[in-house]
Formats: C-alpha cells, structure tokens, sequence
C-alpha cells in the first residue's frame, strides 16, 4: 500500500480581511502571525508588500520563533497597457520576490490589474482586451516568468481575478495558449474561478501541468446570480460575503485537493478568504473552523 499524496495547506493575510499594507482598520500583522499559528497553520504568504516586516533578518526571526513558513510572495501587473508596465513589474519583484527568495519561497503569485477598482468599485478600463492586449500580456508574463527564474529561481503562478481582464474559462485558456509552460502558469483561485462559472476540476484535468500552485475558497453560488445580473463590483461583492466559510459554498475543495496531490504533492494549497473590511476579530474562527473542515474532508492534506 502506498501513501495518500497529500498537499501542504497554508494560509495568508487574506483570510484576515488583510488587502493593503498599511490600512489601519486591519488586523495588526502580530496578531496576524500569533492567530495563524493557534489556527494550526505552517506555511503563509507574505501578502501584500509592506504589511508584514519586509527587512528578511527581521521577518525570518518573526517567522521563525512561531514555527512558521513562508510559501509565496505577490506582485501586481497591466502588461496589457504597454511596454512601460514593465518596470512597474520588476520593480515590484525586486523587493516581494528578493525578499521571499531569501526566506526559502519559490513562488511568486501574480495578479493582473483589475478593470474595476478593489477599493470603490469603479471603472477604470474596458473589461475586455483586444488581440494586441492580449499579446502585451502574455509577452510581458512570460519575460517576468522567465527573469524571476533567472534572478531568484522563483516560479510565476498567474492568478486569474474577478474584475480582471482573465477570469473566464475562455480568457484563462487563451492565457495558457499564448504563453509559455515553463515561464507561465496557474494558480488556480478555486473561488475566482468559480465566480465566473468556471469548473475547477475539468481545467485541472485539461490543463494538468498547467497548474502550479492553488488558492482555496469558496463563492456564495446563490449570491452569485445577483452579483453577475447587477454588474456588481467585486469589491461590493466582497463587503457583502461573495465569498463564504467553507463547506458553505462552491467548489468542493476534498476533490480538488485531492486531484492536484496526484499531479504534484509539492504544490501548495493556500486557505484564502477574501473579507476584506471585516472586523479584527471575525477572521481567526473561521480560520480555525476551516482548517478543521479541509483536514477533516480529505486524506489529501498535509500541514507541513
């Protein structure tokens, strides 16, 4: 008998209502850290860069006297908008990807720019890219992906995004036919995909080496037909619980976990809960009763 291949399972700031680095209204990220570790969990993100300490002598004893680990950094980009965006890039990876490089990280998420804005809501592009666009984008992710290999031997995961310009099952497929495997790939956000109908586990099965690093949540699938029939922006969406404690919601996280384990028991499985404008107090429970129901719903989960 051979053993269940199994993931490790992480958390970030996210899942504590955390979106920027220095909103006051979020929850200190000491408090951050300490609850993570009385939730159960190992491994974090760094999140947003700035929110936790980003001199890597101080942030590794912080990590380190709780026993924790850190699986990621993340950066944002509009390759899309022309050549300038860039710098814009690497200058960004330069401080998260350096930082979590020297802490043992081998990932970097990215996130494209949203068309709507994540604090209020409001347009500020079209929500659709022509072929040029297109083209921009997926230069610019596989140059990216290729130089953070080069310089810090991290890996890109592209991050499909609600409000983004790829969020779709159609526009994350064209991100995959017009970029490089070996520069360019997913993290697939289990609840973003979603938001837009997508079925996790038939791009999973389509797509298996595609797929390089997961973000576990779930969507609010009765919510989510008022979300989609009002144009709501994601923002809005979220302050109203678009996304919810799992098991509560969509997709079933068991069979996922449990599909990409087989494809690759080094990927991570990071918890995210997008509440962002939730309460300092809300986040921890729902860390603790989800960590309890991922690890009770599959074999296919490991906490380090």
């Amino acid at each position: 008998m051979t053993d269940t291949p199994s993931l490790r399972i992480g958390t970030a700031p996210d899942s504590w209502g955390v979106w920027f680095p220095d909103d006051p209204n979020q929850v200190p990220w000491e408090r951050f850290l300490d609850e993570v570790v009385e939730a159960g969990y190992t491994w974090i993100e760094l999140g947003p860069y700035g929110y936790l300490p980003t001199d890597p002598h101080q942030l590794e004893d912080e990590l380190g006297k709780r026993g924790l680990k850190l699986s990621a950094g993340t950066v944002f980009t509009g390759f899309h908008k022309g050549d300038d965006q860039w710098q814009r890039a690497w200058d960004q990876a330069l401080d998260v990807a350096g930082l979590a490089a020297k802490l043992g990280a081998e990932h970097l998420v990215v996130i494209p720019d949203m068309w709507r804005s994540d604090r209020t809501g409001e347009a500020l592009e079209s929500r659709t890219l022509d072929d040029e666009q297109w083209q921009k984008l997926a230069a610019g992710h596989d140059r990216l992906g290729k130089a953070l290999l080069e310089e810090f031997g991290v890996k890109q995961q592209f991050h499909s995004h609600a409000d983004s310009h790829v969020g779709t099952r159609s526009e994350v497929e064209r991100l995959l036919a017009e970029t490089d495997g070996r520069y360019t790939n997913l993290c697939l956000d289990t609840g973003h995909y979603s938001y837009y109908g997508g079925d996790n586990l038939r791009l999973i099965e389509e797509y298996p080496e595609r797929i390089g690093y997961l973000h576990l949540k779930q969507v609010d699938p009765d919510f989510l037909f008022d979300v989609l029939k009002n144009d709501m922006s994601f923002a809005e969406a979220v302050s109203r619980d678009i996304m919810v404690e799992p098991p509560h919601g969509i997709p079933e996280l068991a069979p996922i976990i449990e599909r990409v384990a087989q494809i690759d028991p080094n990927i991570f499985g990071i918890v995210e809960h997008d509440m962002y404008g939730c309460s300092v107090d809300r986040p921890f429970p729902i860390a603790q009763r989800t960590r309890k129901h991922i690890f009770s719903c599959t074999r296919a989960a490991r906490a380090d």
